[in-house]
Formats: structure tokens, sequence, C-alpha cells
């Protein structure tokens, strides 16, 4: 069951005290965050290393100078892949993204990162405090620009496609046809891609690499070589792995690492 988590910006008598709220943390590897929720929209970003958050919707790998949005309510948990240095931001209902009602990725520009580093040197911050205000509003007018970037896995919701789906997340790089995978879930090849795509929007192939990208670089981040990260992907060689991931996110796994 999910824990809720105390309102950082509402007294003990429901009346909200500031507009954003700040907490900073160091993990070092495999810490593991329990599934919890706030009542207010949060930001997550990793200054350092890579975050896992997951939900019943969806896997979302937050990469070194990425973050995350998770809107107000929505329980979710988070895994620590290395050393990581976290910050996170908390919003007032409706300060930023209001239609933003699901969970994604974003890249964060360098002024967007030393934005977040800034404010969390405050615990919370108020409008009442012009310096306080005009930090909250660059932050706000920067991330209704943001857009996401393809690091999430969505879950079908159909208990056939989810057996599926349970079955290669526990093994991603082994090599299992769709029809072989099929037979243990009670349901013909034709309707699994079928309900893939309807509920994901994404092909079943597509969801398949996407895991595998999402998986190695999960191993990256832990200090696994390409080449190991590759092979436990289930990449017959590095270099199909990162041709892979070039196409992907527009830049070799060193590169995109090193940034």
């Amino acid at each position: 069951m999910s824990q809720k988590c105390q309102s950082l910006l509402l007294d003990r008598r429901g009346r909200q005290t500031a507009q954003l709220a700040t907490l900073a943390y160091d993990f070092q590897r495999a810490h593991v965050i329990p599934e919890h929720f706030h009542p207010e929209d949060q930001l997550i970003f990793a200054s350092s290393g890579v975050m896992t958050v997951r939900t019943k919707h969806g896997i979302w790998v937050v990469p070194p100078l990425r973050a995350v949005w998770i809107p107000a309510k929505t329980p979710h948990s988070v895994v620590i892949h290395g050393p990581v240095s976290m910050r996170t931001l908390y919003f007032a209902p409706k300060l930023v993204r209001a239609e933003a009602e699901k969970c994604f990725v974003m890249n964060v520009s360098a002024l967007l990162r030393e934005l977040i580093l800034h404010a969390c040197k405050f615990p919370k911050l108020r409008r009442e405090e012009p310096e306080q205000r005009r930090i909250i509003e660059m932050i706000a007018d920067h991330l209704q620009a943001v857009h996401s970037i393809p690091l999430q896995l969505p879950h079908p919701n159909d208990r056939r496609a989810m057996r599926v789906a349970n079955a290669l997340l526990s093994e991603p790089g082994r090599q299992r046809t769709l029809a072989a995978l099929c037979e243990d879930c009670g349901a013909s090849k034709r309707t699994i891609e079928r309900l893939f795509l309807a509920e994901t929007r994404m092909t079943f192939s597509q969801w398949r690499q996407q895991l595998r990208l999402l998986h190695a670089m999960q191993l990256l981040a832990s200090g696994e070589k390409v080449t190991g990260a590759a092979m436990d992907a289930g990449y017959s060689s590095p270099s199909a792995f990162i041709a892979m991931f070039r196409r992907q996110l527009g830049q070799t796994p060193r590169r995109y690492f090193a940034q």
C-alpha cells in the first residue's frame, strides 16, 4: 500500500505557507525508496547518477542532467542505480504544468539546472519574498517549455499483455519469440500485438526495444561497461547496441553519460 507523505507546503491547519518546497539527498547504489505519493506536483532532478521511477502505469529512467515530472497524488517508487545526487522540487497546485497529468522525463538545460540547485538552498520559497518570487517564476517559465524525451516504458493494462510484459521485465535480455511468450499468457500473437499498440501506443517490437534500452542504461549507470550492458540487454554485439542507442537518443552511450 502506498504511503501518503505529509505536505511540505501546508501547515497543520491546512493553510499554504509557500508556493515551492525543496529537498536534497545523496544516495548510494542500490537504494530503494518504497512506493509513496505526495499531495504536490513534484520534479525529481538527477544532478548526477541514474534513477528509475516506477508507477502502475510504467517505468521512467532518469539519467544525469534529466528530471522526471510526477503529478500530485501519483503513487511511485524510486530505484537508485549507482551513487545519485537527487534534488526535488514540490509545487503548489497548478503553479506549473497544470495540463501534465502523467509522468514524463525531460532534458534539463544548464540554466534550469542552476535554478534548481539555487532553489534547493531554500527549504521553502514564497512569492512574498522578491528574490524567491523571481526564482519561482523563472523555474515555472522554464518548465512550461520543456518536452518529454523517450525514456519511459508504459505498461499495458490487459492481464494477458501484462503477463507478457512481466516475463520480459524479469529477463530483458532473454531471446524469446512473441509466439513462445503467448503460449504462457493465454492469448494469440495477433491479440497481444493489438493490445500493446492500443494500450502503450508502441508496437510489441518497439516496446521490447525500449525495455532493453532502459535496462542497459540502468546497467551503465551502475558501472557496467558498454559491452556487458549490451550483452545483458540481449544485443548481438556492442556495435548493434551503440547504433540503437544513437538512433534513440542522438549520441553514443559514452558521450551521453559523459555530459
